[in-house]
């Protein structure tokens, strides 16, 4: 049985694809589109899966969408009823159903000449988070948890789940929820793009927690686990708070009111600089969304007596809260996959259709890896190279082909032990917004200079924002104080503190690291190449940041040569082709 999952009409559209019971290759929209966090239908996503396993349209049984407009529909028309908004609210959403119901319309208008004969599974929002988490995980029960921005009139949903049955036990709902806090709070630290919140996460570290009494009023516990929003300091209740996607990146306006303002000072405005009251805020921001995301896990323990947890929804990719679970509550095995946000929904739709439609979990398979995307031959790149001659002129570049896999790694871990910064594109492209050793930017943890010159010559972005570690699954131990699997880099744990002097580049202001275990079972190249450094500097780590220059992450070998020209990389490795800059 073939399943097309999709995630469509909101940011991170992405389309996945399930062939008995496994996911086969999934991609998100803007690697294609070239444009961050695109929203709408993933056309050219579908396309990519339907040619990689060479399938068509008409052969694709069920095609499951990660939204549901009837779900929840009596608590919506209650809410109405109840609170008045304004008309324009409600027409903004009922827009966005009418999307939903024209998925099979999209289809067909992308696919001309072509025909869908399968089922339409429109599926609620919050259970595909829980599914696309827990049925690819290693665990056959666990405590389930989704907590995000809003889907389906639900802010946050969970339950204790075993086999593949899906049952949500509890659910916050419309208007309070955490991933409104935390994204209000960034605007008001002024950044307003979408998806910015890693950046608060980023300053945070910087600050100390001041203001959290005033984060307190702003967000309330409740003895049951939950939380709920006092609602005078946001907008998003009964005034319309514009969402564009059309054609692009979302566009989100101002969710927090005048109130938040009078509570915390004057927002920061674009373009001002950054004083110790915004770290403050950052801090006290991080705080209170920890002191809520613990207080509801603690609570679930109490529930279940059950130490397996899984992860899902935007804000499971909080990999600062995410690498405290185990000495904040007593969870000790928890999982996030690669695609934990709204990108994620779409594979999580696809196998929560697969199970109802009687088709066992597959026993032998799971996400131990993120590598599901595009990948281009050997002699797709020799005719690229071919083709791009003229912009790599031997008087000022140097290319060589290293057969071998042994000389490859040798050659790349020495320059960047070297002090080079490498760009590494190989095989499949990473699922989800982090680059994993396929789509990199490589470089030595041990310069104190690194993170200064990335910042300024390769990515162009924040001084403040820290850059991730790539080791060795079987030194985790000695280098980090927590030991376990990080192969998605969604936790952050503490650098020891005998080490951090010896790795600064990759050791944030308050000693931590987000870190990725990389294990020779899942990309043995790239751990290849991380042993050979290791055996260069006795370090068995590098610096891996993504492969991008304020753009989505490459997907294309083309994409690749263009961000190495454009910038002041040393070194691109495409494949088997070492390019190096020799004026």
């Amino acid at each position: 049985m073939l399943i097309l999952g999709l995630n469509a009409y909101h940011g991170d559209s992405s389309a996945g694809l399930v062939e008995d019971g496994a996911l086969v290759v999934a991609a998100e929209e803007e690697r294609f589109t070239r444009i961050k966090h695109w929203a709408g239908f993933p056309t050219n996503a579908v396309r990519w899966c339907l040619d990689e396993r060479k399938v068509r349209l008409a052969d694709i049984d069920v095609v499951a969408v990660n939204r549901d407009p009837r779900a929840n529909l009596l608590k919506k028309m209650a809410y109405v009823l109840r609170q008045r908004p304004e008309l324009r609210l409600i027409l903004d959403r009922l827009k966005n159903v009418k999307h939903v119901r024209s998925i099979t319309d999209d289809l067909v208008s992308a696919f001309p000449g072509e025909s869908f004969r399968g089922d339409l599974a429109k599926i609620e929002h919050h259970t595909c988070h829980l599914a696309s988490a827990f049925l690819v995980s290693p665990f056959d029960e666990a405590v389930c948890v989704s907590v995000d921005g809003f889907g389906d009139f639900a802010s946050a949903s969970w339950g204790m789940v075993r086999g593949v049955s899906i049952d949500v036990e509890a659910q916050v709902l419309f208007p309070h929820s955490l991933g409104i806090f935390y994204q209000a709070l960034t605007q008001y630290l002024g950044f307003g793009n979408y998806g910015d919140e890693y950046k608060v996460m980023g300053l945070a570290p910087y600050g100390k927690p001041t203001r959290l009494a005033e984060m307190r009023q702003i967000v309330r516990l409740l003895d049951d686990g939950r939380f709920e929003l006092d609602l005078r300091y946001f907008r998003h209740t009964k005034e319309q708070v514009s969402y564009e996607w059309d054609g692009g990146s979302p566009k989100i306006g101002t969710i927090f009111s005048p109130e938040l303002e009078g509570l915390l000072g004057a927002a920061r405005r674009k373009g001002e600089p950054l004083e110790q009251r915004h770290w403050d805020v950052a801090r006290s921001v991080q705080a209170m969304y920890e002191e809520a995301f613990f207080h509801l896990l603690r609570t679930l323990y109490r529930r279940h007596s059950m130490t397996r947890l899984v992860l899902a929804g935007g804000c499971a990719m909080n990999s600062v809260a995410n690498g405290k679970v185990a000495r904040e509550t007593p969870f000790r095995e928890v999982y996030v996959q690669s695609a934990a946000g709204d990108a994620g929904g779409a594979i999580g739709a696809a196998m929560t259709a697969a199970c109802a439609r009687g088709v066992r979990r597959n026993a032998t398979w799971q996400m131990k890896h993120a590598y599901w995307g595009p990948q281009y031959a050997e002699g797709y790149v020799r005719a690229m190279l071919e083709s791009a001659a003229d912009r790599l002129p031997p008087a000022e570049f140097s290319l060589a082909w290293m057969l071998d896999d042994d000389r490859l790694c040798k050659r790349v871990a020495a320059e960047v032990a070297h002090g080079n910064v490498v760009g590494w594109f190989q095989g499949r492209m990473e699922w989800g917004p982090r680059a994993l050793g396929n789509r990199s930017i490589l470089c030595d943890p041990r310069r104190s200079d690194m993170k200064d010159i990335l910042n300024l010559k390769i990515k162009r972005r924040e001084s403040f924002r820290p850059f991730a570690p790539s080791i060795l699954r079987e030194r985790t131990g000695d280098w980090f104080e927590e030991d376990a699997d990080v192969p998605f880099m969604m936790k952050v744990f503490q650098i020891r503190e005998d080490k951090r002097a010896q790795i600064p580049a990759v050791t944030h202001v308050d000693g931590s690291g987000r870190l990725q275990t990389v294990f020779e079972e899942t990309n043995p190249l790239y751990y290849r190449l991380i042993r050979e450094f290791e055996a260069l500097t006795g370090v068995p780590m590098v610096l891996n940041t993504s492969f991008n220059e304020n753009e989505p992450v490459v997907c294309k070998p083309e994409e690749a040569l263009d961000c190495f020209l454009r910038t002041k990389m040393d070194v691109l490795v495409l494949g088997r082709c070492v390019i190096e800059r020799v004026a």
